[in-house]
C-alpha cells in the first residue's frame, strides 16, 4: 500500500509500508548531511572537495571569486560568487545559507611565485583568512577544516615528515601557511574555533570519477605539465634543478591522489565534534623523484617527449616525504591511490577528455 508522506522540511515523498524509496533514503541523508562553506570550491582540489561531499549526503555550498577557479568544475553545487576579502558578504553567506562548518581552498600555493611576489601572498594567505575566522565569529560558525601544506617545514632534519618536526619554511607560501594556522590555534583558545590543519604534499590525478582534474592558468605542476608535453601542447617539460643531494639529482616529492586527500578532509570534519584543534600530514609516504614522474608519464601515455634542464627555483626543498600515521592512527585514514602509475593514469584520462582544459 502506497502513501504519502509530509516530511518535516516540507518536502513530499511517495514510500510504501515494507521499506523506504531511494528518493526519501538519498533525501534523509541530504538532511542529516552538513551544510558546507566551500571556499575556493571551483578550484581543483576545491572542486574535488564538494564532489564528494555532495555524494556523503552533504550539502557543499561553493564560494569562489572565479580568479583561479573554474565555474564548469561546480557541477550541480550552489555557489556563491564572492571574495575572501568581503568580510560582509561572507557574515551574509554564512547567516543565509545556515552554514555548519567550513573548508577553505582559496590560498596561493605556488612556493615559487610567493618568492615573486610575497605581499601577493601574505594579502591572500594571511590577510583573507583573519577575515574569514571573523566572519565565522560573527556568524557562529565554529568548524573550520584548514587546507595547509608540507612547506610549513621548510628543508626538515629528517625523513619522512612528522607533525612534530620545527616548523622552518623557506619561502613566503610556507610562511604564510603557518601564520594562518598560527591564527587557527589562537582562535581555538577562545572557544570560538574548532579547526583541523590538513599540511598536503603533492596533491595529484583526477576525482570523481575522472571527471574533475587540474587546470591551472599557467599551469605549473609537474604532472600536468608532462602530460601537457606528452600531449604536443608543449614543447619541453623542464626540470629545475638536478644537483640536488638525491640519487638522480633531481627534487623529491611525495605524491597522494586528490581523492584520498578529499576523504581525509572528511574524517578530520566528523573528528572535529570531539576534539578542538587537529594537525595531520597527508601523503603516500614514498617519494618521486622529478625524473621518476616524468618516465611515469611516459610509459602511461605511451609517448616520448622533450625534457630540459633548468636552474633550480628559489624555494624549492629537495626532498619531502609524509609520515601520516598520526592521521591513519586517530582518523582511520588509509591512502588506496598508492601505485603513481594508476594515478598519473587518472590524469592522463582527465586531460585527453579535456583537451583545452575546462569549458567555461
Amino acid at each position: 500500500m502506497f502513501k504519502t508522506i509530509l516530511d518535516p522540511l516540507g518536502d513530499e515523498f511517495h514510500g510504501n509500508d515494507k521499506g523506504e524509496t531511494a528518493t526519501r533514503v538519498k533525501a534523509k541523508e541530504e538532511r542529516n548531511g552538513m551544510r558546507i562553506l566551500v571556499c575556493g570550491g571551483a578550484g581543483y582540489i576545491g572542486s574535488n572537495m564538494a564532489a564528494m561531499l555532495a555524494r556523503e549526503g552533504h550539502r557543499p555550498i561553493v564560494y569562489d571569486n572565479l580568479s583561479k577557479g573554474h565555474k564548469a568544475a561546480i557541477g550541480g553545487a550552489e555557489f556563491v560568487e564572492g571574495d575572501l576579502a568581503d568580510y560582509e558578504l561572507l557574515v551574509e553567506t554564512l547567516k543565509s545559507k545556515r552554514i555548519e562548518a567550513v573548508m577553505d581552498f582559496a590560498a596561493f600555493i605556488e612556493a615559487g611565485e610567493s618568492v615573486q611576489f610575497p605581499l601577493r601572498y601574505y594579502q591572500n594567505n594571511v590577510s583573507n583568512t583573519l577575515v574569514l575566522l571573523g566572519a565565522m565569529e560573527s556568524a557562529g560558525v565554529d568548524k573550520f577544516v584548514f587546507s595547509s601544506t608540507a612547506g610549513v617545514y621548510g628543508i626538515p632534519s629528517k625523513m619522512p615528515i612528522t607533525e612534530d618536526l620545527p616548523k622552518e619554511p623557506i619561502n613566503p607560501y610556507g610562511e604564510t601557511k603557518l601564520a594562518a594556522e598560527r591564527m587557527c590555534h589562537h582562535q581555538s583558545m577562545t572557544g570560538k574555533l574548532r579547526y583541523a590543519s590538513l599540511r598536503y604534499f603533492n596533491a595529484c590525478g583526477a576525482g570523481n570519477d575522472c571527471a574533475l582534474g587540474e587546470d591551472h592558468d599557467p599551469e605549473t605542476h609537474l604532472i600536468p605539465l608532462a602530460i601537457q608535453a606528452a600531449m604536443g601542447k608543449r614543447g619541453a617539460v623542464k626540470i629545475y634543478g638536478t644537483d640536488y643531494p638525491t640519487e638522480d639529482g633531481t627534487c623529491v616529492r611525495d605524491y597522494v591522489h586528490i581523492e584520498d586527500l578529499c576523504r581525509a578532509h572528511l574524517l578530520a570534519l566528523r573528528k572535529l565534534e570531539e576534539e578542538r584543534e587537529l594537525t595531520y600530514n597527508l601523503g603516500n609516504g614514498k617519494g618521486y623523484s622529478v625524473r621518476e614522474v616524468i618516465e611515469t608519464v611516459k610509459k602511461v601515455s605511451g609517448r616520448d617527449f622533450k625534457v630540459a634542464e633548468a636552474e633550480r627555483r628559489a624555494g624549492d626543498a629537495p626532498v619531502l616525504i609524509c609520515d601520516s600515521s598520526r592521521a591513519k592512527r586517530e582518523l582511520g585514514w588509509q591512502t588506496q591511490w598508492r601505485d603513481l602509475g594508476k594515478i598519473v593514469e587518472t590524469a592522463w584520462r582527465w586531460h585527453n577528455e579535456h583537451r583545452e582544459g575546462y569549458d567555461d
